[in-house]
């Protein structure tokens, strides 16, 4: 007997509301960062819905259909000490953390989703006692032999008991974007009430909608991502758990995220003026509204169109398409705007990924160096946030006649 590996819910996932409407029908992929190896391309990869609904009693837009989070983060691979850019955002983000709403001397500190335990590494340098939980057993396990001490869990009421009566109340809770990537946020948010301490607070990091519609950052859904937060239904979904979201900070991690700070309902820290100025942002942007969404969907077809005409153009000439990139994005990416039929390969500049197939289409992945010797007449940049240094790094192709094509946020075609 087959065993289902993913399931639709018919409730939303910060109120329980059932008025759900689809507002953005991104293509169905493969688990975005499943790339093969060569001798596994007769494998089915299975298609999953990455439909976004938006629930009309909260305003909060979801995914529906969920993928079996084992599937997902089991044998979560990626280390954080391997960006050195994120160490350094978390370095930032504790110290920003410790000025704003400082934690006792030897206060706990609990992290949900703390990977490798970088961020709790600066908290623990500061005499603090840590704990990480995380479900991606290896990581957890070398987590703790490093010195952080990490349970190999999924994070919930249950745990949380466990931890408040081995070690008492949390003055810190973390969770970055953990709240994205869980299916179960009530579960997690009681878990958060039950471990902080009375003037405890709990810091979390998410992308943020409002970037995502304004810089049309659509391909940062896959299935990993199972919510696409704003600040609305987060105040409102934070109350009924017994706790108040009491400030927030914009910042330009993942193309555009918040981080906030909440606190038991009751708690000392004022409401800050910008949680009620983002609320109202929202509102004016009709981000509680469904058309809202369907005239972000028409926007990205308009610019699939455009891409679609300028790669038929140069596919008439007989000439090969590379595209740059080969990262979960880029999967959402090129099923979304059905590019599978235009590209023959994809070029990255990380050597782990070389010799790999992209998840579902298939397409081979090689170094960079292609693009000087295979010399393709273009080269999409799929992955377009990083389009500016990639195209600085290589020069050398336009130079000796290749086009870089940039798909987002308008289609451009670079060229000497």
């Amino acid at each position: 007997m087959a065993v289902s590996t993913s399931y639709h819910r018919t409730t939303c996932r910060l109120c329980k509301g059932v008025n759900l409407e689809s507002a953005l029908p991104i293509a169905a992929t493969p688990i975005g960062d499943a790339y093969v190896a060569a001798e596994r391309k007769d494998e089915p990869q299975p298609l999953y819905s990455l439909e976004l609904y938006l629930c009309t009693d909260c305003a909060h837009l979801q995914l529906l259909d969920v993928v079996d989070p084992e599937i997902l983060f089991g044998e979560y691979t990626f280390v954080t000490a391997s960006s050195g850019g994120l160490v350094d955002h978390f370095r930032r983000h504790a110290e920003e953390v410790v000025r704003r709403t400082p934690p006792k001397p030897d206060g706990l500190v609990v992290e949900v989703g703390s990977n490798d335990g970088s961020l709790l590494r600066f908290y623990q340098e500061r005499g603090m006692r840590v704990l990480g939980v995380d479900p991606a057993r290896d990581i957890a396990r070398r987590a703790t032999e490093s010195g952080v001490e990490t349970l190999p869990t999924f994070f919930n009421l249950e745990v949380a008991e466990k931890i408040y009566a081995e070690r008492g109340p949390a003055s810190l809770v973390e969770a970055n974007n953990v709240y994205a990537h869980a299916d179960d946020l009530a579960g997690i948010t009681d878990g958060v009430a039950k471990l902080l301490a009375a003037d405890g607070v709990f810091v979390f990091e998410v992308s943020y909608l409002v970037d995502t519609l304004e810089k049309k950052l659509f391909d940062t859904v896959y299935h990993e991502h199972v919510s696409y937060h704003s600040v609305a239904p987060l105040v409102k979904f934070f109350h009924a758990h017994g706790l108040e979201l009491f400030d927030i900070e914009r910042i330009g991690t993942k193309g555009g995220s918040i981080r906030g700070y909440v606190q038991p309902a009751g708690g000392p820290k004022p409401r800050m003026p910008i949680v009620d100025e983002l609320v109202e942002l929202e509102r004016a942007m009709g981000l509680d509204k469904v058309e809202t969404f369907h005239r972000f969907a028409a926007e990205l077809s308009g610019l699939r169109d455009q891409l679609h005409a300028v790669l038929r153009e140069i596919r008439a000439t007989g000439g090969q398409v590379a595209g740059f990139g080969a990262s979960v994005t880029v999967t959402t990416l090129l099923y979304h705007f059905g590019l599978g039929e235009f590209i023959d390969y994809l070029v990255d500049d990380n050597s782990s990924k070389h010799g790999l197939l992209s998840p579902g289409l298939h397409l081979p992945v090689v170094s960079s160096q292609a693009l000087y010797e295979s010399k393709p007449a273009a080269t999409v940049i799929l992955a377009w946030q990083y389009a500016e240094p990639i195209m600085k790094k290589h020069a050398r192709y336009v130079t000796e006649g290749g086009r870089f094509v940039v798909p987002l946020p308008t289609v451009r075609i670079i060229h000497s």
